[in-house]
């Protein structure tokens, strides 16, 4: 077989509407100077900028998360060799916590338990910092660093005072290119926050010891059923649609369904639930083309899904990352509900069944685009 190109990756992923933007070719490409392609448009496929200086190397076709070269070495590794550990992925045990921190509980999406653990494994030095998510306005988030509680705090961006952003901000969306940030921090020991796709490529980088995944320390993947992508001009469809101003927007949430939390005089809060096929046509087209939604290539996964209101549901998959998790237990930096063996299964069982939704719509989706 010939070394796959750029080029290839165009045709194969780009032109058929399936990449995932997660960033892996042009941080691989950058990070070892070549600068061969780019992002032109952060809402858009990567392109080339030096078609002439590529050298063919094939290496942005082995990490992209839609070509799938490595899936054979990532299953041996993360013991996801057996289709028996299907739709989940490889897990010993699930549980469902909470940060003892207040402010971390107050700002954090669902029980504030990964913005917990990185402050725990920057305050220990494990990690000199993270690459997080902040989000600036309703369904707009982007990468930031973060190396203290502070900052932290301030990317939890769950309690929203977008007033300032709205002129400013053209396009909305919910996924954040994390990657291409690991090339402004080399000389770092970092955790990277990510979706699925993101932290696949991140494995697969690791997996041929290519730069700059040898700075990734730990991987810290969220759920993920979709992410939304949508232009301003949509936002008075939005709005009417489902009866909220964004303005009134104070928090976006994820379990069974999309929560807003809403700005109410007299009564503080107005919450909303909105199924996630009424938000279809906001959805990131690319999103139909991924099966994972627990994120089973993570140290440990995360999502609100199968637990209670402030808590956070935790899977931890590799040997690193149930150290981790029993560290940050002992330590009082979280709390961990007492489940017994049916109300585990319950949380699986729901978890499987939208990991199991999220397997089909690719299936559909891949039948009428090939």
């Amino acid at each position: 077989m010939s070394t796959k190109s750029f080029q290839d990756l165009i045709k194969e992923v780009h032109d058929i509407g399936i990449c995932q933007e997660c960033g892996g070719c042009v941080s691989f490409c950058s990070s070892a100077e070549y600068n061969i392609i780019g992002f032109k448009d952060q809402y858009s496929p990567p392109v080339y900028i030096n078609e002439d200086k590529c050298l063919e190397c094939g290496i942005c076709y082995y990490i992209c998360p839609q070509t799938h070269i490595l899936d054979d070495d990532l299953n041996k590794t993360y013991k996801f060799s057996d289709y028996s550990s299907m739709p989940i992925g490889y897990y010993e045990d699930i549980y469902s916590c909470q940060a003892t921190d207040e402010e971390f509980l107050e700002y954090g999406t669902d029980g504030g338990v990964v913005n917990s653990i990185i402050n725990y494994l920057i305050e220990k030095k494990m990690i000199n910092g993270a690459i997080v998510s902040r989000t600036d306005a309703p369904f707009s988030r982007e990468a930031t660093f973060a190396d203290n509680k502070p900052d932290l705090i301030r990317s939890s961006g769950t309690k929203l005072d977008i007033s300032p952003h709205l002129d400013e901000i053209q396009k909305f969306s919910t996924y954040t290119h994390s990657i291409p940030e690991l090339n402004h921090y080399k000389f770092k020991k970092l955790a990277v926050v990510g979706t699925p796709c993101q932290l696949y490529t991140i494995r697969c980088m690791q997996d041929l010891g290519v730069t700059p995944s040898e700075n990734v320390e730990i991987c810290l993947g969220l759920f993920c059923y979709e992410n939304f992508f949508f232009e301003k001009s949509q936002i008075k469809k939005f709005e009417k649609d489902f009866n909220i101003k964004f303005s009134d927007i104070v928090k976006i949430n994820i379990k069974e369904d999309v929560i807003f939390r809403l700005k109410s005089e007299g009564t503080g809060e107005k919450i909303i639930h909105i199924p996630f096929n009424h938000l279809k046509e906001y959805m990131r087209p690319a999103c139909n083309a991924c099966d994972d939604f627990t994120n089973i290539f993570a140290d440990i996964s995360f999502g609100g899904l199968g637990s209670p209101d402030k808590y956070t549901t935790v899977i931890p998959r590799t040997e690193k990352g149930k150290s981790i998790l029993s560290q940050v237990i002992n330590a009082g930096i979280i709390n961990c509900l007492d489940l017994d063996s049916n109300k585990k299964d319950k949380m699986t069982e729901l978890i499987s069944q939208f990991s199991q939704s999220k397997i089909k719509r690719k299936e559909d989706f891949m039948k009428n685009i090939i």
